[in-house]
């Protein structure tokens, strides 16, 4: 709503809170609400840990990193898989579609991008290039007359019409390929998201005395992740039962869940959110207050998610 209606407009530092402040937070998750509750439920110096084939090996960190590891080839898989059905024909490298797909600039397209659709190869160059030579001798013995001149122009606007319509073609192609992959990464976030939640609502209603302590706690974790995946969302540009369990058993499902969510959360916030957006993003802004300030912004939501961790 606030894209759309002028009345509603987000000012931009609100926004970059909202979005940085959640990746901090989320980061944070994985390792102080996540994994270290694992070590709790099936460490190594727990009943589950100290039991049959559990205590041969320190499973929560093992969970977590296979999680890690399954996350990083699907993300990989998909990206591949978008690449080869809605992005460039067989053949072509990545740097080929990035020098392409450019935006015009001050109403012109750029020359790099269009050097890259004007050499087609070398069958085509050499074809063209004889043909312009040709009419350059025959102009030198024979002058052109006036309706041949401007048949020959013709030919080259027509060309260059062309060339100039495979830039925008290739565009369109490096903007949809870019969509697939934005959605893909909110997918695995909100994924882990899920997971996360299903462990806070058994951590709620089997809470005692503690939950007085749990509630606060839970409600900001819950409201600035939530809104740091909304935040994330509404930057993608479009085109929308279990009862309780002996603790025994309890224990392993939450542990198991618990380091699940955490190899998840830990590669979406380490790599979708913070690598992305601040190594490997071409177009992340060069102002170095704003810069600082969303860099606070993360280390503020992790910060305070830690310290939260001491009750919760």
């Amino acid at each position: 709503m606030a894209s759309r209606m002028k009345k509603l407009r987000t000012p931009i530092y609100v926004y970059l809170f909202a979005r940085y402040f959640g990746a901090g937070v989320i980061v944070a998750t994985a390792f102080i609400h996540l994994l270290d509750p694992a070590y709790a439920e099936i460490g190594p110096n727990t009943c589950v840990g100290m039991t049959g084939g559990w205590a041969k090996h320190s499973w929560p960190p093992a969970i977590a990193l296979t999680a890690t590891m399954l996350v990083f080839i699907m993300d990989f898989a998909a990206e591949r898989y978008v690449e080869r059905k809605y992005g460039l024909a067989h053949g072509s490298s990545a740097g080929q579609v990035d020098a392409a797909a450019v935006l015009p600039r001050n109403g012109s397209i750029d020359a790099g991008a269009l050097s890259h659709s004007m050499s087609q190869g070398p069958s085509q160059s050499g074809g063209t290039h004889h043909g312009h030579q040709h009419l350059h001798s025959g102009e030198q013995d024979h002058p052109m007359s006036g309706p041949a001149k401007t048949n020959a122009k013709d030919v080259e606007l027509g060309n260059g019409r062309s060339e100039v319509g495979s830039v925008d073609s290739d565009e369109e192609k490096a903007i949809s390929m870019a969509f697939q992959q934005q959605i893909a990464a909110f997918l695995i976030l909100e994924f882990g998201v899920i997971f996360h939640s299903v462990i806070i609502g058994l951590t709620l209603s089997t809470a005692g005395k503690e939950f007085s302590i749990l509630y606060p706690v839970i409600v900001f974790h819950q409201s600035f992740e939530s809104l740091g995946i909304r935040a994330r969302l509404s930057a993608i540009p479009f085109p929308s039962q279990y009862k309780w369990m002996p603790c025994f058993t309890a224990n392993i499902v939450s542990g198991v869940l618990d380091s699940t969510s955490a190899g998840i959360l830990i590669y979406t916030g380490l790599v979708e959110l913070l690598a992305r957006d601040f190594l490997f993003n071409p177009d992340s802004t060069k102002d170095d207050r704003q810069l600082t300030f969303m860099i606070c912004c993360v280390v503020l939501g992790a910060r305070i998610m830690a310290i939260s961790g001491k009750w919760a």
